[in-house]
C-alpha cells in the first residue's frame, strides 16, 4: 500500500484528507439536522445541504476505488486528483466570498471553519498533486 503512493507521508495525506472530505460529507448527508443546527440554518435548507453532501460522497467512494480498489492503483488518475484540487479551491474561494465580502445569510453561529476547512484541503490536496505526479501523470 505505501509504494503506492511512494511513502508513508503521501498516504497519510491522502487519508486525511479523504477522512475530513467523509466527515463532512456524513455530516451533511446523514446528520444534516445537527448540521443545520449547529450553524443557525433552517431546516428548509435539508434537501440543498444533502445535494452538496452528494458530492463529496461521490469523491469519498473515487478515493477508495483508487486507493484500494483499481488495478492500476493511482497510475494516470491525474483527472481525479486534479478535479479534487479544483472542487477544494473553488469550495475556498466561494467561502471566502460569502463569509467575508457578501455575508448574505449570515447568523452569529457562522462559523470559519467554512474558510479554514477547504484551505486546509486545499493545501493536502496540493501536495497531493505535486508530490505523487509520478504517478499520477503517467
Amino acid at each position: 500500500m505505501v509504494e503506492k503512493f511512494n511513502n508513508l507521508f503521501y498516504l497519510a495525506i491522502y487519508l486525511a484528507h479523504f477522512l475530513i472530505v467523509g466527515s463532512y460529507a456524513y455530516q451533511l448527508v446523514f446528520d444534516t439536522k445537527k448540521f443545520l443546527k449547529g450553524r443557525g440554518v433552517d431546516k428548509t435548507a435539508t434537501i440543498i445541504t444533502r445535494f452538496a453532501g452528494s458530492f463529496m460522497v461521490g469523491i469519498v467512494l473515487m478515493a477508495i476505488y483508487v486507493a484500494f480498489i483499481r488495478p492500476g492503483g493511482l497510475n494516470d488518475t491525474w483527472a481525479f486528483f486534479n478535479l479534487v484540487f479544483i472542487i477544494n479551491t473553488s469550495i475556498l474561494v466561494t467561502n471566502y466570498y460569502s463569509l467575508r465580502i457578501d455575508k448574505t445569510g449570515l447568523t452569529k453561529k457562522t462559523k470559519d471553519d467554512g474558510i479554514y476547512a477547504p484551505l486546509i484541503l486545499v493545501i493536502m490536496s496540493a501536495i497531493l498533486c505535486y508530490g505523487l505526479a509520478d504517478k499520477i501523470y503517467i
